[in-house]
């Protein structure tokens, strides 16, 4: 069946394409509430994401939603307003924790497990008075199942589509959070990286995404993969309101049940103040090692060009920059899946820790019960998606066995001394970058995701920040520059994403193709 394409003449198509910033100034004088913002964006995700081309992209509606946005208008009212994000809706990825609305990590076992609190950084957006409107889609376990696996499938939400282009993978596994976000759903979403999982939405889906420092943002109540990597972080479709976004996650005091925190300064200033049209005084290094470049020569093509962009503003860019100290795949998965296994029965502990004798004992307690479950549960589509990953985690025996420490330091060695500290240091510069990735590749449940090059790994190993951001279009897919630099280096990156931005004033607006490119 042929997807029904949006109608650009439906009372929301506009507001799809407002940001953050352009509806805080709507409210704020009066010509929308919260309210209306709210209702109009559900009724959006039921012509768009449920119905019409189907993207799949949202798990869980709020069904508080509008009273929760109807308290956030009476507030304002009587004068107080929460923060300049003061009734704006956001979506959260659904291995986020928030109470009543629960967190699957996209698995079928964790459908019916109770949640009663929210995670940290969701009790920060409901102080800052945003609306959690829906939780979305992932890839299941964020993509730390099996292989092969198809980006944005889990078997609580199916495929999730990308809205340049049907049949083509959105990324992952923030794939719900990035479709959404480019689907204007929200203007606003909140991801979560391992190693690529909020950078391979955001370029796919023509976002901004920005993985900040391991540390800066609180993890707690987030269904884990790695504590040495893993990191929530912004998605929108500007600079500036992944700024707005970043401002509210690092707000309030630091989370003293995320040990990562203890590296990071318990006052920030505001990551709005960071964005500018002025790089003087910044040396941006292009990233020319084997893997970074040559994958794709269309992308390749939209690079070059954007690299001017950064002369224009005045950065002196430092070509070609080699010698990054490749790090070991072999490694990464020793790290994440000792990693694994310690946090997700950690978690467990923690979910289950005021429920008691209340949870049935069909219901999973630990990493070796969802393996269980799967294995016997159709829906799960082990034929299709093995759970390999998961089955070698559950074999760890803990963060104290010399395999998985001798791992950790010779990746965190190879990625950040070998690597990203090194390079800036020795050529004294502020930021690296090249190609996020190619562009969005067909989505295969046979072959699972084929993507043939990417620019995140090294910053995610060394739990460094890093961001997407959209430079154009080939054949209609987006496709985005990486940028990343040493530990929490954000307020940098959004500086020069900013400039960049404004330079080349590239805002893509999703076609809800069928497909790309099908010759017969």
């Amino acid at each position: 069946m042929s997807a029904r394409r949006p109608d650009p003449h439906e009372p929301s198509a506009e507001l799809a394409r407002t940001g953050a910033n352009e509806l805080s100034r709507l409210l704020r004088d009066g010509t929308m509430t919260s309210a209306e913002v709210t209702s109009a964006l559900i009724e959006r995700i039921e012509a768009i994401d449920g119905a019409g081309p189907s993207l799949r992209s949202v798990l869980r509606l709020n069904d508080r939603a509008l009273d929760e946005a109807g308290k956030l208008d009476a507030e304002r009212r009587a004068g107080h307003v929460r923060g300049p994000l003061h009734g704006i809706p956001v979506l959260v990825k659904d291995n986020i924790d928030t109470a009543r609305l629960g967190a699957t990590a996209g698995s079928l076992a964790l459908q019916d497990l109770p949640l009663l609190a929210d995670a940290f950084l969701v009790t920060q957006l409901r102080h800052a008075g945003l609306v959690l409107l829906a939780k979305t889609n992932l890839s299941e376990w964020a993509n730390f199942r099996g292989r092969p696996s198809s980006s944005g499938w889990s078997a609580a939400g199916h495929q999730t589509r990308n809205p340049f282009a049907l049949n083509r993978t959105p990324g992952g596994s923030s794939a719900g959070s990035g479709a959404g976000v480019a689907a204007g759903l929200a203007p606003l979403a909140v991801g979560t990286e391992t190693d690529g999982s909020i950078l391979c939405p955001a370029a796919a889906c023509g976002l901004v995404g920005l993985k900040p420092t391991v540390g800066l943002v609180s993890r707690t109540g987030i269904i884990p993969v790695s504590s040495s990597q893993d990191s929530a972080g912004p998605m929108a479709r500007t600079v500036a309101d992944a700024a707005r976004l970043l401002d509210v996650l690092v707000a309030g005091p630091l989370d003293a049940d995320d040990p990562a925190m203890t590296g990071r300064s318990d006052r920030i200033a505001s990551y709005v103040d960071a964005l500018s049209t002025d790089l003087r005084g910044l040396r941006v290094g292009v990233v020319r090692d084997e893997g970074y470049f040559g994958y794709n020569p269309a992308t390749d093509a939209i690079v070059e060009a954007t690299l001017q962009a950064f002369i224009a503003a005045g950065a002196e860019v430092v070509d070609p920059v080699t010698g990054m100290g490749a790090v070991s795949h072999s490694d990464e998965m020793t790290v994440l899946c000792h990693e694994f296994k310690a946090g997700v029965d950690a978690y467990f502990a923690r979910r289950l820790a005021g429920v008691g004798a209340s949870v049935s004992p069909g219901l999973p307690h630990s990493l070796a019960d969802v393996i269980a479950f799967n294995e016997s549960h159709d829906g799960e589509r082990l034929d299709l998606f093995p759970q390999d990953v998961l089955i070698r985690a559950a074999a760890t025996s803990g963060l104290d066995n010399p395999a998985y420490l001798a791992a950790l330091a010779v990746n965190q060695r190879r990625a950040r001394d070998e690597g990203i500290d090194g390079v800036c240091i020795r050529l004294g510069l502020d930021a690296l970058v090249a190609p996020t990735m190619s562009p969005a590749w067909p989505i295969d449940h046979v072959s699972g995701d084929n993507h043939s090059g990417s620019s995140w790994g090294q910053a995610a190993v060394a739990g460094y920040p890093s961001l997407s951001l959209p430079i154009g279009e080939v054949h209609g897919l987006p496709v985005g520059l990486a940028i990343w630099g040493r530990a929490w280096a954000e307020a940098t990156l959004i500086r020069l994403a900013s400039a960049v931005e404004d330079q080349i004033s590239y805002r893509p607006v999703p076609s809800y193709r069928e497909s790309v490119g099908i010759l017969v």
